[in-house]
């Protein structure tokens, strides 16, 4: 709430010329007040009503203009007041006392008020600094890169100290004829260098000096031991991260791999035999076909997944037929026609993505759906969903829909990861945990989505959405 008459003791006075016009108007008005007093006490005691004038210029524009007034109070009363009215004289001792006990409160006045004043200007100034501090941790400790908030904080820092300008650098800088340069330390190690430019006044200079770079060197100081944790704290976790891939790799690969290893080489022994009939000799020899397209399956996956976590996964992008892109998934998996079920609308709209990508994609979920079926059919059904109006820019939406045991709720997600096996697929199912992890690479690397919805015991939906654009709108 402002203070009543804050104006005489704020730290920016009104300009002097405004302070000539009030002292005059004030004389006046004080002599005009003498006249209806005269009736109720003695006209030498009145002279107190002109320290009204003189308190009040000498604490709003200080002791000079305050000494002025108090003399044209004294010449104001000599003349408009004391016998003999109508003449200044100044022989009385009455003259005297007042001209000196005016000249003495404007003193007196405005020391007052400039010691107040200059006590309320530092108070604002720290008052300033202590936002400047809370604003600039803000900045430098809020979790940013120190490159991109340093001169966020040096432009605030300037226009909170009222400088032209102000740079803070992570670099020793050296001022010269347009600059000074502030070395910002923390005992012996250098920290960073803060720039103001060469004109800067003095007293303002000396304040950054004793009292902002101070604090500016604790900011900045918790700021890089805080970077420099941070980064630690993401190598660390990249490096723990990179060992459970790796723990899980050699799990993979001391199991899924040896596993169709073990039954090749079982099979190749055992073919070498004499007597076998050729009945068995067929079913050795796919045991060693189908183990062998198991291994292939495997080692591509391995291969598609470093590609992606190295981001080396990148789409050749053409027009594409997803109609064409199920059917020839459906191919490669050489599964009886019973195991399907297609739903796909008629003149789908084509899509702009990496074919090859996408089939490995749809090949992995289509793959993992028959895996928990239980024997079921499995339904693939596509269609578009466009926006209103009728445009083709919308969505394509294929739907796996399987009718095995479903995912529970916790485990949504976490099918997704790398290497992760959901616990719902009982013992006589094999596989890697790949095939859903690189669906969704190669899914979300063409700009799509692939997610999963399931409730326990009634089976699972595995939904792809890919953006359609608005060329060409048909097959």
């Amino acid at each position: 709430m402002p203070r009543p008459f804050g104006f005489l003791l704020s730290s920016n006075p009104p300009p002097r010329r405004v302070g000539v016009v009030t002292a005059i108007a004030l004389v006046a008005l004080c002599t005009l007040i003498v006249y209806p007093l005269k009736h109720a006490a003695p006209v030498v005691s009145l002279g107190v009503v002109y320290l009204l004038a003189v308190l009040v210029v000498s604490a709003t524009w200080g002791a000079w203009l305050g000494g002025a007034t108090a003399v044209g109070s004294a010449l104001a009363f000599n003349f408009f007041h004391l016998p003999p009215v109508g003449e200044l004289t100044v022989r009385g001792s009455s003259n005297w006392v007042a001209l000196v006990a005016f000249l003495v409160a404007a003193v007196l006045a405005s020391s007052v008020a400039e010691v107040t004043r200059a006590r309320t200007r530092e108070a604002e100034e720290r008052r300033r600094e202590a936002d400047l501090a809370a604003e600039m941790a803000r900045l430098l400790l809020r979790g940013g890169s120190l490159d991109e908030t340093l001169p966020t904080a040096a432009a605030r820092l300037a226009h909170a100290l009222e400088l032209p300008s102000a740079a803070i650098d992570l670099e020793a800088i050296e001022g010269d004829e347009r600059n000074v340069a502030f070395a910002l330390r923390e005992g012996t190690r250098r920290l960073g260098t803060l720039v103001v430019p060469a004109d800067t006044p003095e007293r303002d200079l000396r304040r950054l000096q004793e009292r902002v770079v101070p604090a500016l060197e604790a900011l900045l100081s918790a700021a890089l031991e805080r970077e420099g944790l941070l980064g630690e704290v993401v190598e660390t976790a990249a490096l723990r991260r990179a060992d459970v891939v790796k723990t899980a790799l050699l799990r993979a690969v001391s199991h899924d791999l040896r596993s169709p290893l073990t039954a090749i080489a079982t099979s190749g022994e055992a073919l070498a035999l004499d007597g076998l009939d050729p009945q068995e000799r067929e079913e050795l020899a796919s045991v060693i076909l189908e183990e062998t397209q198991r291994l292939a399956r495997l080692v591509d996956n391995l291969l598609d997944l470093s590609r992606l976590e190295a981001g080396a996964a990148q789409p050749r992008r053409e027009w594409t037929s997803i109609e064409e892109v199920i059917r020839v998934a459906l191919d490669e998996l050489a599964g009886k026609e019973s195991d399907w079920a297609l739903s796909i609308d008629r003149e789908l709209p084509l899509v702009l993505a990496d074919s090859t990508q996408l089939e490995r994609a749809m090949v992995n979920v289509l793959e993992n759906a028959r895996r928990h079926s239980g024997g079921h059919p499995v339904s693939v059904r596509a269609r578009a969903v466009r926006s209103i109006g009728g445009a083709t820019e919308g969505r394509l939406i294929v739907r796996v829909v399987d009718r095995g045991p479903g995912i529970p709720p916790a485990q949504l997600e976490r099918v997704f990861e790398p290497f992760y096996r959901a616990g719902t697929a009982g013992g006589g199912h094999r596989g890697s945990g790949l095939g859903l992890a690189i669906a969704r690479g190669f899914t979300e690397a063409n700009g799509g989505e692939l997610r999963v919805e399931s409730l326990p015991g009634q089976g699972a939906t595995f939904v792809f959405e890919l953006p359609l654009s608005s060329e060409p709108h048909e097959r």
